[in-house]
């Protein structure tokens, strides 16, 4: 079957056929084949090409750039291919995340010939594996001229509604020491899970931060994820690891974090395992002002981290945008709103300028 896709198609239709072309991570080639072929054949544009990533970008020299981007990857196939329409349901592996974002994008590149602001597509892949394999880091590192731009929209799942930035996150393990001896004779050693107690009783009694950035209120979290300890069954353990995940907002950094961290757990043994820095969303920016009165609605912050803080690094404020439901993501039952994908498409074309081919 052709793997062509017709650009001038209604956005919901492109949808399910992108949907349609398998991109399970680590295979996305066929699909990247497809988008690459289509954004050549639109002459107002420059296209690039790194590995399965696709970067294609208007030269109109314009006062303003801006970048939009998404990943072309989805999780396994889990029986939810081909798509199917419902009523004004479009079911199917990754039609919320986010080849939904991945159709809008498309039909603005096409659509957008003499923008207002000057654009940069990014389609990347292997985002939904590991950090090293992904498509938007390989370009930030190896091509950040790519992803030069004064604002950017990372088409993720938001349910239609802005979120900005994203939070940081860190993981680290409290580690607390004993000493071993036989079960049956205790008292001659040190439990160490019992010494994890109090390392317990602060994260019980931790008051998360609320703080407000760029307008937007995110709300922190430090919780204990895994405790490993013991020995065997019979044998008072001389070591307990807890580990805990730090969820931060933008107005630290990773260090700062680190030393918040290091600070609420003084006089234990701190290990950080590892740790990536939050976004912020640079809603007083004018770019991203323009950008919510265009789309509308009342933007909230990412309580979560997204591939926005890697833009964030390269100078560049972001925020998350897309049609499809962040809670029906990876599930076997998968499902996007037609209307939704439609009133995206329309949001991102006012904003854009109404200078069309």
């Amino acid at each position: 079957m052709s793997t062509r896709l017709d650009l001038t198609q209604d956005v919901g239709a492109l949808t399910a056929r992108i949907v349609d072309v398998e991109s399970v991570s680590g295979d996305e080639k066929v699909l990247a084949d497809a988008i690459e072929e289509a954004l050549r054949a639109l002459p107002h544009l420059r296209v690039d090409r790194d590995g399965e990533s696709i970067v294609a970008r208007t030269e109109l020299g314009r006062g303003e750039r801006v970048v939009i981007a998404g990943h072309i990857d989805t999780v396994p196939i889990a029986d939810n291919l081909p798509s199917r329409v419902e009523g004004d349901l479009l079911y199917g592996c990754g039609t919320s995340d986010m080849k939904a974002g991945v159709a809008v994008a498309l039909k603005l590149a096409a659509a957008l010939s003499e923008p207002d602001r000057d654009v940069t597509y990014v389609f990347y892949d292997c985002e939904e594996i590991e950090a090293e394999r992904n498509g938007l880091r390989g370009l930030s590192r190896d091509h950040p001229d790519w992803l030069a731009g004064d604002f950017a929209v990372l088409m993720e799942p938001t349910d239609g509604e802005i979120e900005g930035g994203c939070q940081g996150t860190l993981r680290a393990e409290i580690t607390t020491r004993g000493k071993r001896a036989h079960s049956a004779r205790s008292w001659l050693g040190v439990n160490a899970v019992h010494a994890a107690l109090p390392v317990l009783e602060i994260l019980n009694a931790y008051q998360a931060r609320l703080p407000v950035v760029d307008g937007l209120e995110y709300h922190e979290g430090l919780n204990a994820v895994a405790v490993r300890g013991g020995v065997a069954g019979n044998v008072i353990p001389d070591e307990c690891v807890v580990t805990v995940n730090y969820r931060f907002a933008p107005d630290l950094s990773l260090e700062a974090a680190q030393a918040h961290v290091t600070e609420v757990f003084d006089g234990f043994e701190v290990r950080f395992t590892d740790g990536a820095e939050a976004a912020r969303p640079g809603l007083t920016d004018p770019v991203a002002a323009a950008f919510v009165a265009a789309v509308g609605g009342t933007p909230r912050a990412k309580l979560g981290w997204t591939d926005v803080s890697l833009f964030s690094g390269l100078g560049v404020p972001a925020v998350n945008y897309g049609p499809g439901d962040p809670n029906l993501a990876h599930q076997r039952g998968e499902f996007v709103s037609l209307e939704k994908i439609a009133d995206c498409e329309r949001g991102m074309l006012g904003w854009l300028g109404p200078r069309r081919s």
